[in-house]
């Protein structure tokens, strides 16, 4: 399991060739989600409000205030004053440029359990996933993953494919968000690692082992019972794991 630390917010700093992952918990009590909400903006308030589920409302709410209290602290302001604006796909950045070299984020959770992406001036994307069988497993796949990607999948024994359906998933998710395509992004124009005994690679963009080569995946391991990868361009990065609270 990847080793999540703790580290104290006065002695945390984001540099340029750094990459951070955040691991959190989302079922905080009443208290830490009020807290939390009183950091939000009037709109993160009104998108909490839409879910139809308390437990929905409040894990958004846990969501979004843990990722303007890390922002907070690598920018050295108020949580409350951390202000986004969103791309034409949804995925939110910083709506202003602090200090040197914009800081880029990243934010997945599943099962009460969050993962947080950071980065200066390199694009990242995280995603986590419960790992469980289920009986479209196989159809997604054919519909969403590459034609090699299909042919690894589909070799494998039966006790291996939930796993390797989740580790390729959740690449593949990562380098979307990294690029903040979404799913407009084809997820069957570029292949990943599937098997679960190879370590986690982008192979090919479009066809174009090049373009892959200037990405890098790797997998996190956030939990029993859960998938994770994060998605990173470049290759000379220095990975820390951290937990929050810390």
């Amino acid at each position: 399991m990847t080793v999540f630390r703790k580290t104290s917010s006065s002695s945390l700093s984001l540099s340029a060739g750094d990459v951070h992952i955040w691991r959190a918990t989302l079922d905080l009590p009443a208290v830490g989600i009020q807290m939390l909400n009183q950091m939000l903006s009037i709109d993160e308030r009104i998108r909490a409000e839409r879910f139809n589920f308390e437990r929905d409302r409040r894990r958004f709410t846990a969501a979004r205030g843990i990722l303007r209290r890390i922002l907070g602290t690598y920018l050295t302001v108020e949580p409350s004053a951390v202000r986004f604006c969103y791309g034409r796909n949804g995925k939110p950045r910083l709506a202003d440029t602090y200090g040197n070299g914009e800081i880029c984020f990243s934010l997945s959770h599943s099962q009460g359990i969050a993962l947080y992406g950071f980065s200066r001036g390199r694009q990242v994307g995280v995603d986590i996933e419960s790992i469980r069988d289920f009986p479209e497993m196989g159809e997604i796949a054919r519909q969403f993953f590459s034609v090699n990607e299909n042919e690894v999948f589909n070799g494998l024994p039966k006790s291996k494919k939930v796993y390797a359906f989740f580790k390729c998933w959740t690449r593949k998710e990562a380098f979307i968000k990294a690029i903040g395509d979404g799913l407009s992004y084809p997820l069957d124009m570029f292949d990943v690692s599937v098997h679960p005994g190879e370590p986690a690679e982008l192979l090919r963009i479009r066809g174009d082992a090049r373009k892959a080569a200037r990405w890098s995946i790797q997998n996190v391991r956030p939990g029993p019972g859960l998938a994770a990868a994060f998605a990173v361009m470049g290759r000379s990065w220095r990975l820390r794991c951290w937990q929050w609270p810390g």
